[in-house]
C-alpha cells in the first residue's frame, strides 16, 4: 500500500464523518432519537480516529535518533491501536449505555418525524463514497488476496482501519434506520433502543478485531512468505554464500523490513573477499525486496556437525577454543 493511497482514504473518510456528525447531532436535537445520538458519537469517534491516523503517519516520518536508531515507523501501529481503543470506548460502549438508557425510557419520536430518516439516508450516501474510496485505494495493493486476508495481513494499518470503520459506519446506519423507522411506525421507543444496541455491539466487535490485528503488528511481525522466499533466493543464488544457517526478519514499519542472518560463506583467503561477497548479497536482497532497508549479515563457516549439535556454525573452526590453545602448548 502506498502511503499516499492511505492518506487519500483517510482524508475522504474524515471529511465525510465531519459532515455526517453535524447532521446527526442536529437530528438528535430535533427528535431526541438515541440511535441518532449513538450515530453522531460514532461519527465523532471516527473523525477523531482519522485525525489520529494522520498524526501517526506524520510522526512516523521523523528521522532516526540515537535513542530510536531504527526510526519511528512503528508509531503508525501505536496510533492505530489507540484508534481501536477510542472506537471501543467512545463509540461502542457509549452506544450500549445509550441503548440501556433508552430501553428504560421508551419514548417515541414525537416531532420532526422526517428528519432522522432523511439524515440517515444522506449519511448512507456520504459514507458510501468514503467506503468506495477506501476500496479503490486498497485494490491497488490487495492483489488476489481476499478482503479478510488483506485486513489480517496488511502491514500498513491505515487502510484496514478505514475499511473497517467505513464498513461499520454503513452497517450502523442501516441499524439506525431500522430502529428509527420501526419507532416511527409503532411509536415504541424500544425499537430505537434496539437499533442503538446493535450499533454498540457492531462497534465493539470491530474495535476488538482492530486491537487484535494491531497488537500483532506492535509485537513485531516477520516478512511474508513470498518476501521470505525472495530473500532466501537472493542470499543463496550467488557464489558467495553456500547456505543460510539461520535468518530472522522484522518489520520496523509498514515500509521498512529488517533482515538479520548468519550465512555460511565459501572459503576465502582475505577479509576483503568476505566483505565484498557480503556486500554483493546485500545488494541482491535489496533488489529482490526493496523494503528490506536494514540488513545485517554475519559470515560464518558452515559445519554439518555443528548443525547436528544445534548451532549450525563452525564456531570451533572460526574461533580458537581454550582447550585447543592448551593442547597446542602441550604439544610444542
Amino acid at each position: 500500500m502506498s502511503a499516499e493511497g492511505g492518506t487519500r482514504a483517510i482524508i475522504a473518510a474524515l471529511l465525510a464523518n465531519i459532515g455526517i456528525a453535524i447532521t446527526k447531532f442536529l437530528a438528535f436535537v430535533l427528535t431526541g432519537s438515541s440511535s441518532m445520538l449513538a450515530e453522531a458519537i460514532h461519527s465523532v469517534a471516527d473523525s477523531g480516529n482519522q485525525g489520529l491516523l494522520l498524526l501517526g503517519g506524520k510522526r512516523a516520518k521523523r528521522e532516526a535518533t540515537p535513542q530510536h536508531p531504527f526510526g519511528y515507523g512503528r508509531e503508525r501501529y501505536v496510533y492505530a491501536f489507540i484508534v481501536a481503543i477510542v472506537l471501543f470506548s467512545l463509540g461502542g460502549l457509549f452506544a450500549l449505555y445509550e441503548a440501556y438508557h433508552k430501553w428504560q425510557h421508551k419514548e417515541g419520536i414525537e416531532s420532526w418525524h422526517w428528519v432522522p430518516v432523511t439524515v440517515l439516508l444522506v449519511a448512507i450516501v456520504m459514507e458510501s463514497f468514503s467506503f468506495r474510496t477506501a476500496i479503490k485505494e486498497s485494490n491497488h495493493t490487495r492483489g488476489n488476496q481476499s478482503w479478510l486476508r488483506f485486513i489480517r495481513r496488511a502491514k500498513a494499518p491505515e487502510l484496514p482501519v478505514v475499511l473497517l470503520e467505513d464498513f461499520g459506519a454503513l452497517v450502523g446506519l442501516v441499524f439506525a434506520l431500522f430502529g428509527v423507522s420501526m419507532t416511527l411506525a409503532t411509536g415504541n421507543g424500544r425499537w430505537d433502543a434496539f437499533g442503538t444496541a446493535m450499533i454498540g455491539i457492531l462497534l465493539v466487535t470491530i474495535a476488538i478485531v482492530l486491537a487484535i490485528e494491531t497488537k500483532s503488528l506492535l509485537l513485531g511481525e516477520g516478512a511474508e512468505t513470498h518476501d521470505l522466499a525472495a530473500i532466501e533466493r537472493a542470499v543463496t543464488e550467488g557464489p558467495e554464500v553456500e547456505r543460510i544457517i539461520h535468518m530472522k526478519t522484522l518489520y520496523l514499519g509498514p515500509e521498512e523490513l529488517m533482515v538479520a542472518a548468519k550465512v555460511g560463506v565459501t572459503a576465502c583467503e582475505t577479509a576483503e573477499e568476505v566483505a565484498r561477497g557480503i556486500n554483493a548479497v546485500e545488494a541482491r536482497i535489496r533488489a529482490a525486496v526493496p523494503i528490506a532497508r536494514v540488513i545485517y549479515l554475519e559470515p560464518d563457516i558452515y559445519s554439518a556437525a555443528a548443525e547436528r549439535a544445534g548451532t549450525g556454525s563452525a564456531a570451533r573452526t572460526a574461533v580458537p577454543q581454550p582447550e585447543d590453545e592448551a593442547s597446542g602448548r602441550s604439544g610444542s
